[in-house]
């Protein structure tokens, strides 16, 4: 027969709390590192480092949709070359089928690339090439985080 249970008395060590992981992310969150200044901004649009006094400036906010890696790195594939298959990305970004195909199709619907599915024989064959507003959406991202590395570097 099993012992029976006993109460807790103040003699008895309150048993160990579990530790949930909202408790420890905020916790490290204490020891995060201060947050960096506001960028300069000119009526809700960039500053462009030559409008500021003498200081580097960055644009309000990276572009979220271009600065994932993977749609960063459909970008710049694409920027390079005039046209990549799904395969060439596939192989070029060491991704799956299907993170290149979800990131991709984010880019498309945002105008920043365009599709072309074709067949090669009875083949699929689906064709990327950069839109006018992916290389600009690019450009901005790169010309902020170059004045977002001359700003760490003090120039």
């Amino acid at each position: 027969m099993p012992a029976p249970k006993r109460r807790p008395t103040s003699d008895t060590p309150e048993p160990t709390p579990r530790v949930r992981r909202a408790d420890l992310s905020a916790a490290a969150g204490r020891y995060a590192a201060p947050s960096p200044l506001p960028p300069i901004t000119t009526g809700g649009h960039a500053a462009p480092p030559s409008a500021t006094s003498g200081a580097a400036a960055a644009p309000a906010e990276l572009d979220r949709l271009v600065h994932e890696r993977v749609r960063l790195g459909i970008l710049s594939a694409l920027a390079a070359r005039p046209s990549a298959t799904f395969t060439d990305l596939k192989a070029l970004l060491g991704a799956t089928d299907g993170n290149v195909s979800v990131h991709a199709r984010k880019l498309e619907e945002a105008g920043y690339v365009a599709c072309t599915k074709s067949f090669d024989g009875r083949v699929p064959r689906t064709e990327y090439r950069i839109t006018p507003d992916g290389r600009l959406a690019l450009d901005r991202y790169l010309d902020h985080m170059e004045a977002l590395i001359r700003a760490a570097r003090g120039r």
